[in-house]
């Protein structure tokens, strides 16, 4: 009685088990899982709830920083590009690949010690290996392959540290500052400049500070940047090439910014040029300004080299 009893235990958990892991092999001798077992969606769903701090940590920066604003943004536009690889993925093996385990857990302790430690940046490529572990052991390498790019657009969404960015902000409000003048005096205004200040003829002051350094453009574009230049181009220098402009574009964007902002404040005065809505609608324009140069110098790409195709 116990020994045919434990035979049947075992015949129907190798039933089960069979039928949890069904792999089906197609026309072409594909072979690929019908569907995520159970124990897969109760991994899916551990992963989703393991992650959601680090989602928290990342969008009280995004909704307290205006340079990170986009990260709103980047995980819908990384779904849309993973929702154009589906008739890709359809012709793709998946199978659960062992090699994900080893990857699941050293992402987890990166993750671990970018909670522990504050540091959002951290957590944030730990939400984004956790991503990129679970659907390598769930779905297998060839699923990774084809959605490397949505996958590795979310790095977009992580903020980075202050320490990088510091620096790099004054060097642009100098470079702001030292060209805007130039170019204000060509124009015909007589404007001094004391680092980031520009004293006017009357005498009034403006502060060329964080948000008009150019450094919201230049990190809210790239990733724009970078999503025309993948379905809009084809070739690595292409795409590159595309993204590259998106240096100057945000700089000549912001350079106008602070020009047209001066002239402003000539006419109705320092204040009223910049902490009125006048100022907030002509950053606004200038970042529409901005797309839409790239994006049409994406399309004047595209006319004259007609062979090339979206991917």
């Amino acid at each position: 009685m116990a020994g045919g009893g434990g035979l049947g235990w075992s015949e129907n958990w190798e039933s089960m088990s069979a039928t949890e892991e069904t792999v089906e092999v197609d026309a072409g001798g594909v072979a690929r899982r019908a569907s995520l077992s159970t124990a897969d969606w109760i991994l899916v769903l551990a992963l989703i709830a393991v992650s959601l701090p680090g989602w928290q940590a990342m969008a009280g920066v995004w909704n307290v920083t205006d340079h990170y604003s986009h990260g709103f943004a980047i995980p819908l536009m990384a779904l849309w590009a993973a929702s154009a690889k589906r008739g890709a993925l359809r012709r793709e093996a998946a199978v659960r690949d062992p090699r994900g385990l080893p990857v699941l857990l050293g992402v987890l302790a990166i993750y671990g010690l970018g909670l522990a430690s504050g540091l959002v940046w951290l957590t944030g490529l730990g939400v984004v290996g956790l991503i990129g572990g679970g659907i390598l052991y769930l779905r297998g390498a060839s699923w990774l392959r084809e959605l490397a790019f949505p996958v590795g657009y979310l790095v977009f969404m992580i903020p980075l540290p202050d320490a990088w960015l510091t620096p790099i902000i004054v060097r642009l409000q100098l470079f702001v500052s030292t060209l805007g003048t130039a170019l204000l005096r060509l124009l015909g205004e007589p404007v001094l400049r004391f680092g980031n200040v520009l004293q006017l003829p009357g005498g009034e002051q403006l502060f060329v500070a964080e948000a008009c350094s150019g450094i919201t453009s230049l990190i809210t574009l790239v990733p724009i940047g970078v999503f025309v230049a993948y379905f809009m181009e084809t070739g690595w220098w292409r795409r590159s090439l595309l993204v590259a402009t998106v240096v100057p574009v945000a700089l000549a964007a912001n350079l106008f910014r602070v020009v047209v902002t001066v002239f402003a404040a000539e006419r109705v005065g320092a204040q009223a040029a910049t902490e009125s809505s006048l100022h907030d609608w002509l950053g606004v324009t200038t970042y529409v300004l901005a797309c839409l140069v790239l994006v049409g110098t994406a399309r004047l790409m595209r006319r004259r080299s007609p062979r090339a195709q979206t991917t």
